[in-house]
């Protein structure tokens, strides 16, 4: 099963789930009907004259109470939900300040939190996703992490003390790859959803125990017919308990069901992305080692228990509805030789400056291979098909290779897109053409609109990014977004202006230069509240055609130069759709057309994005090659339609042995 599969399978599991929700809340309305049914019996028994008739003993159906009954119910469950559910809107942030996570400072100079962001920010480049805010929980001692988010745009990692203080850096790549299978396979914004639906049925429970705790002071009130009133009230709490707490049975069976096949598939998956199954193992065997396990102690804990990477209630735990798997059988799985002993004592892992640089460097190729990696061929090799199965399965080799691209980014530079003030600057900076004409007429249109200090800093900045390798700007980009986001609205507006006049100042747009604009802007505009994240609206290709022979003809122009190629390209990226046609002139692609059509694309459902792009990468690479450019651009465009893809590099040279 690959990356789309893996989507498609995800957004058909959360359509199933609405449904499930749906029969829920109909036996829940039926039970709660009849809850109320016989407390308004034995009301109106109690106070009705000898020999009259109870009106509620017979029949059992009554329309005009069951509407009621129903009407009451259904907005407690969905309301309740909605609430939850708006509370986690922002995605992962919400579910990390829910827990009582701190965000680690990208400046951070504690070292274990530094080898997590380093990891963090080589995994992110290496499967071709936003690199993701990192939060702790230091008051969890337990050895733990999760992922969370409605998708990777607004994805965000946490992980225990625990996990900090006792894992090496094999340990936390084997858990974090499984985070990160976790953001690639669209389980995310399922595990949010569960979350919604099941506070919707809980609250059922929680309003029965307030009814119940009434009742205390139910006798100090008592007067004629008070005896009725106590037997309503004692009969509606303690059926609103038992109706939740049925409720709330169901739902837990639907979230273990859910959780523990996506985390064999998780575990399965770190093992496939770094290709060190004694990693992951190792973190279990650790889990299982220590009087904490994988415990969290917050009184969250258990409404999200099913997005940890173990058990937050013990891993050792046998509860029936269990949302993880037995940690044996987990490690028997990643290592068969596994005899289901664990080790007696976990010691913490010491860490100096030292042996935090020897424990990076250990297992990458030599200086000269390492550098070798960048900047080698003018043209890389690339198989389309390849290209596409390697989304959401990266490997080790671009694990590698982004930590290539990382250390030829200056530390300069680095330091600032860790800093929001001084992450502007550098996206700035990126945008500055290398025209020496061009730049100035760029930085006169920005020193008005910028403090001069965020001025000085662009010019300072520029010289730095002018000796990057071609590979590394985008990754420079993206290693900007988790300080980009803790900007305030009111700073970002006038930093997306910024943005768009520097891209238009030299009177012309170049398509990668759109296309990264494009990237990055629809990610923060989602996370400031400016967009919504596209939504499957499409199932089949022909209407999205004219969107995508719009494209292939942009990518066909921006790659070629004489007709005759202009045509082999784009004629090539149709034939990957089964569909012929004719490219449009390069004046009918106008960014607006092609910002709508990106646009149109994104709204595909993800068995048909990739198709469509295939058809993307056929079009670019017409002649098997690509250059470090038009690998950039496929990295843009996939980023527009929402699909991590891998950095592309030569065959060759990102395979070194480990």
């Amino acid at each position: 099963m690959d990356f789309f599969e893996h989507q498609d399978k995800a957004r058909r599991r959360t359509g199933r789930l609405i449904w499930l929700f749906v029969l829920a809340v109909i036996g829940i309305v039926v039970a709660v009907y009849l809850v109320v049914w016989l407390a308004m019996m034995l009301v109106s028994g109690h106070g009705a004259k000898p020999g009259a008739p109870n009106p509620y003993a017979d029949p059992l159906w009554h329309p005009g109470l069951f509407l009621l009954v129903a009407a009451s119910t259904l907005s407690v469950i969905l309301l309740s939900s909605l609430y939850k559910t708006a509370q986690l809107a922002s995605g992962g942030h919400a579910v990390a300040s829910m827990l009582g996570g701190r965000r680690i400072d990208p400046q951070t100079r504690d070292l274990a939190e530094r080898r997590l962001l380093n990891v963090v920010e080589e995994m992110a480049l290496a499967s071709g996703t936003p690199v993701p805010p990192v939060y702790v929980m230091h008051d969890e001692p337990g050895i733990n992490a999760f992922a969370a988010g409605h998708e990777p745009r607004d994805a965000v990692i946490g992980v225990s003390r625990g996990c900090l203080e006792y894992l090496d850096r094999d340990e936390l790549q084997g858990v974090m790859a499984h985070e990160f299978s976790h953001i690639l396979n669209g389980d995310m914004r399922l595990n949010l959803r569960l979350i919604g639906v099941l506070h919707g049925i809980l609250v059922l429970a929680m309003i029965g125990w307030l009814v119940l705790r009434s009742m205390r002071h139910a006798g100090r009130s008592r007067g004629k017919g008070g005896g009725g009133a106590v037997a309503v009230i004692l009969i509606v709490g303690a059926g609103l308990v038992a109706v939740g707490s049925i409720g709330l049975f169901f739902g837990r069976a639907i979230k273990s069901a859910v959780s523990r096949q996506r985390e064999y598939l998780a575990d399965a998956s770190a093992v496939q992305f770094t290709r060190l199954p004694d990693g992951i193992a190792g973190a279990l065997k650790k889990i299982g080692g220590r009087p904490e396990t994988s415990k969290i102690e917050g009184p969250k804990a258990e409404e999200i228990s099913h997005m940890f990477f173990g058990s937050a209630a013990g891993s050792f735990s046998r509860r029936l509805f269990a949302t993880h798997p037995p940690l044996a059988d987990r490690i028997t799985r990643i290592d068969p030789s596994f005899d289901g002993r664990f080790p007696k004592r976990v010691e913490p892992v010491a860490l100096s400056a030292a042996s935090l640089d020897a424990e990076t460097k250990r297992g990458r190729p030599p200086a000269k291979t390492f550098g070798a990696l960048l900047g080698g061929a003018a043209a890389i090799p690339v198989d389309p098909a390849e290209v596409l199965r390697r989304i959401g399965v990266p490997g080790m080799d671009k694990v590698i290779y982004a930590a290539a691209l990382l250390e030829s980014i200056p530390e300069p530079l680095r330091n600032a897109a860790r800093e929001p003030y001084d992450a502007r600057a550098v996206i700035y900076a990126v945008l500055l053409d290398r025209d020496p004409a061009v730049r100035a007429r760029q930085l006169a249109a920005l020193r008005p609109k910028v403090e001069e200090p965020s001025y000085r800093e662009t010019e300072r900045l520029a010289v730095l990014v002018d000796g990057l390798v071609e590979e590394a700007r985008l990754p420079l980009v993206d290693t900007t977004f988790p300080a980009l986001k803790t900007l305030s609205p009111a700073q970002y507006r006038p930093f997306r202006e910024n943005v768009e006049q520097l891209i238009r100042a030299d009177d012309k747009v170049e398509l990668l230069e759109y296309a990264l604009r494009s990237m990055m802007l629809r990610s923060l505009d989602v996370h400031f509240g400016l967009a919504r994240p596209p939504a499957v609206r499409h199932r089949r290709l022909d209407p999205l055609l004219p969107a995508l022979i719009r494209v292939l003809s942009a990518l066909a122009h921006a790659g070629q130069t004489g007709e005759a190629e202009v045509l082999r390209a784009f004629d090539k990226g149709m034939a990957r759709v089964g569909r012929t046609g004719s490219p449009l002139p390069k004046t009918e692609c106008s960014l607006a057309d092609l910002d709508a059509a990106l646009g149109d694309l994104a709204e595909a459902e993800p068995l048909l994005k990739r198709r469509i792009l295939g058809a993307c990468v056929a079009c670019v690479a017409v002649d098997g090659k690509v250059t470090a450019r038009e690998a950039a651009l496929l990295h843009a465009v996939a980023a527009n339609l929402g699909v991590p893809i891998p950095p592309i590099a030569a065959p060759g040279e990102e395979t070194p042995a480990a």
